[in-house]
């Protein structure tokens, strides 16, 4: 069975000989792998000992990362009052928000596109009619 850890517990490894992590409140002992770390060993320890799952998706790691981050599962968070919220869902909120916006952004640009194109065009034709 997974062992249990507050968040007090996890936030004690934020060094890099002893480093835990929290991601989707499993709790990581990534002590082993910050040397080995694609990233750089500052982006592990940025987040040591905390919540690292809006960093750790906000990358988009691939399967093989994810895989290799299950070999290093300890156990799981057991959150209690007072701890800090899980920071995916203020992550979720602001990428709905700027999807939107990269919709109509695209929408108004392509509408342009074709406007200016359809005026290039109806010019084009006056002056071929004119000569």
């Amino acid at each position: 069975m997974s062992k249990e850890f507050a968040y007090s517990d996890v936030a004690e490894h934020a060094g890099k000989k002893d480093l835990y992590l929290v991601i989707h409140d499993k709790v990581y002992d990534t002590s082993s792998f910050v040397d080995e770390h694609p990233g750089g060993e500052e982006v592990l320890l940025d987040v040591g000992g905390q919540d690292a799952t809006e960093a750790f998706e906000d990358v988009g790691h691939s399967d093989e990362a994810r895989e290799i981050l299950q070999g290093l599962l300890v156990g799981t968070l057991k959150r209690k009052a007072g701890d800090p919220a899980p920071k995916v869902q203020s992550g979720k909120t602001d990428t709905s928000i700027k999807t939107g916006s990269n919709t109509a952004l695209n929408l108004g640009l392509y509408s342009a596109i074709i406007l200016g194109g359809a005026i290039a065009y109806g010019g084009y034709k006056y002056y071929q009619s004119q000569a």
